[in-house]
């Protein structure tokens, strides 16, 4: 179970990882004008508040991999429950302040990953 439970913690991290690209580097691009339904007026005019979200989105990507990296490995648990408390509660926000589906997308992996993570102890 503990298995399972660090390849969704992986998950969530290359989510935030896929994240911060898409906030960073695709914010005013086709892509990232679709994703989050931009005009690319209003993308440019908020470009470097997505950059700086996006970089928020990488520490916490770095966090989870720290946590999974760590070769002590009930301090790696402490790490990864951290970070994925931090990503529950940054996609409740998101959910609530921007769109529902950010609680599907950002917040239900990292609840899902933080409770296997606690059965596989």
């Amino acid at each position: 179970m503990n298995y399972i439970a660090n390849i969704l913690v992986a998950l969530v991290a290359a989510l935030h990882i896929y994240f911060l690209t898409l906030e960073m580097f695709l914010w005013t691009k086709p892509m990232g004008l679709k994703t989050f339904g931009n005009t690319l007026a209003k993308a440019k005019e908020s470009a470097v508040l997505a950059a700086n979200q996006g970089l928020y989105n990488g520490f916490l990507a770095a966090g989870l991999i720290w946590g999974l990296l760590h070769p002590t490995a009930a301090f790696g648990f402490q790490i990864k429950v951290f970070f994925l408390v931090c990503v529950v509660v940054a996609g409740l926000y998101g959910g609530y302040s921007v769109s529902k589906r950010i609680i599907f997308v950002q917040a239900l992996p990292a609840a899902l990953a933080l409770l296997l993570l606690w059965l596989a102890r």
